[in-house]
């Protein structure tokens, strides 16, 4: 079994209220979740309207399938209209 974590900060400069950034998270998570089949979930800058930072979680049989997936989340990611990929860490943990 591989487990795949993708740490991701994104960036709203626009965003005048908690609620605007909350409207483009709940969509990236949707998406996300929808297209990839991963966990998704809001793990930090929980009060900042302009950051968000997002753990990505993915099980897969293999590490060059679980690999393929962050990179496709993180290119999806670059190009969002909405937000801006500030910075992001992949981890993958593989077991027996």
């Amino acid at each position: 079994m591989v487990v795949g974590i993708l740490q991701v900060e994104l960036s709203m400069e626009w965003a005048q209220s908690l609620k605007d950034k909350r409207r483009v998270v709940a969509s990236v998570k949707d998406k996300l979740h929808r297209e990839h089949m991963v966990s998704v979930a809001e793990v930090g800058s929980l009060d900042d309207m302009h950051t968000a930072e997002l753990g990505i979680a993915l099980a897969a049989s293999d590490v060059p399938t679980c690999q393929s997936v962050m990179d496709r989340i993180v290119d999806k990611l670059r190009v969002h209209r909405d937000c801006v990929l500030e910075d992001h860490e992949t981890q993958i943990l593989t077991g027996v």
